[in-house]
């Protein structure tokens, strides 16, 4: 083989291994000539062999740069819009996964755990040792029920990025998001009312709904723009809806963040309605774009958005800390959380409170938004390589989930199986709506990519998809 062929096959193993990414500039003919000891004629013919293979493009007095010409994978599918409210299911099957016990032999790429050994967060362990050292009794004491007054003032100054101007006695500090949601659940609907969910959605967000005795009705959602307003404004004139419950910024599963425009519009349908929105920020801090979007609750007049979000997918959610900011609904969510779980854990708060003071927080956030960003540029690539033309992939602008849609008729559960037994597992789609819709879909987290763990799963996943047992 020639010496440029080589070069050029040394090339392309780089950048389909993602040490190269998409759009990035390639090493200058100068500097490949240097390092491999060839000539710069040898370098120009290898780039020439990478142009053919549709690996690399020219730019005019630029150089080379990664072409961002991997296959272009197909949207998921908007669902239909719901016929009439149901109740929650899907419970059987989760309870099924969190009581399993994990498998040391099995990779779990499917959960909403963030990248939690990142070294941004090693001032985080440093404030939890500190007051642990200080033998302070006030981290074993119990806190006012809205939260520690430090954490409080911080968060509000965290909001101001989403253009959210609040005193820090609007804010409720919870046992993670997920209280924050199910409390606002809890305020505003009685058991048998009715709220409006997106579709696909958050597994947890259904739950809490479950549990409560809510219906749901499943509301159709644009991979790229959110929540058919359409088809919301449709369900709000034909039933009693009562809240109506979004993920607009770095949606779970989708990734997408909603149009400002959209936002606004959403808002105006629910004062028009007069009805509560319960808005999951719980990702929007990890919007890839600065700055990040508005919240609907920035543009909130009248306090009927209650904003819900904690630290658990920005930091860890081993912290167990969240916060809501209830709007009109304060005094009715003291009351709720009273009922619930009392006052949030202490100690955990003390830390939060000084590791964001001592301007830890946002070093932190830059470093894994870079790196989400970067691993689904990667993710992405080997999805267009690996799975058949047919399957549908999100578009994430935040977070480090993404949702791939196959063929209608796999079976993502059984498919789930099979790929167990070659050492993988992701989340599967149903559990992402109330009716139990999205049976051929599947959750994959990006957030880690060890080795060659993920393009391993990838691969796996699309070997399987060739066989036709999984229907």
């Amino acid at each position: 083989m020639n010496l440029y062929h080589n070069l050029a096959a040394l090339l392309g193993q780089r950048i389909e291994q993602g040490l190269y990414l998409p759009g990035q500039r390639l090493p200058s003919v100068r500097t490949l000539s240097m390092e491999h000891g060839v000539s710069l004629s040898t370098v120009q013919q290898a780039y020439r062999v990478l142009e053919d293979q549709g690996l690399a493009v020219p730019r005019p007095k630029s150089g080379y740069f990664v072409a961002s010409g991997w296959r272009q994978m197909p949207l998921p599918r908007t669902c239909r819009p719901a016929q009439r409210p149901v109740e929650v299911g899907q419970w059987d099957l989760l309870l099924k996964q969190m009581r399993s016990t994990p498998r040391a032999d099995v990779q779990y790429l499917g959960g909403g755990t963030p990248d939690i050994g990142a070294p941004t967060l090693k001032p985080l362990f440093s404030a939890l040792t500190r007051i642990s050292r200080r033998h302070d009794p006030a981290m074993l004491r119990y806190d006012n029920i809205q939260g520690l007054s430090d954490l409080r003032q911080q968060v509000v100054r965290l909001l101001v990025d989403s253009d959210c101007q609040l005193h820090p006695d609007e804010i409720v500090i919870t046992t993670g998001c997920h209280e924050a949601l199910s409390t606002a659940v809890r305020t505003l609907c009685k058991p048998g009312e009715i709220v409006a969910v997106e579709s696909p959605g958050f597994h947890g967000i259904m739950q809490t709904l479950n549990g409560a005795g809510v219906q749901a009705v499943e509301i159709p959602v644009d991979p790229i723009t959110g929540i058919s307003l359409e088809a919301l404004e449709l369900a709000l004139e034909q039933w009693p809806i009562k809240a109506i419950l979004v993920t607009p910024t770095c949606n779970n599963p989708l990734g997408f963040n909603m149009p400002e425009e959209r936002k606004r519009k959403l808002l105006r349908l629910a004062q028009r309605f007069d009805v509560a929105v319960i808005e999951d920020d719980i990702y929007g801090d990890l919007a890839y774009g600065y700055p990040r979007p508005r919240s609907i609750k920035s543009m909130d007049q009248e306090g009927r958005v209650l904003l819900c979000s904690s630290f658990s997918k920005t930091l860890a959610p081993g912290l167990r800390v969240g916060w809501i900011a209830p709007g009109r609904y304060l005094e009715q969510v003291l009351h709720m959380k009273y009922i619930g779980t009392g006052a949030t854990s202490t100690q955990p708060q003390m830390a939060l409170a000084e590791f964001i003071a001592a301007g830890h927080y946002h070093p932190h956030l830059r470093r894994v938004r870079s790196q989400y960003k970067r691993n689904l540029e990667r993710v992405s690539g080997w999805l267009s390589h690996y799975l058949p033309t047919s399957a549908g992939i999100s578009q994430p602008q935040g977070g480090f989930l993404l949702w791939i849609e196959l063929a209608e008729e796999i079976d993502a559960l059984r498919l789930n199986e099979h790929l167990g037994s070659r050492g993988y597992e992701f989340a599967v789609g149903n559990i992402f709506s109330a009716a139990g819709k999205y049976r051929n879909c599947l959750r994959l987290n990006y957030a880690l990519l060890q080795g060659n763990t993920m393009e391993s799963a990838i691969k796996a996943l699309g070997h399987e998809l060739k066989d036709a047992s999984l229907a």
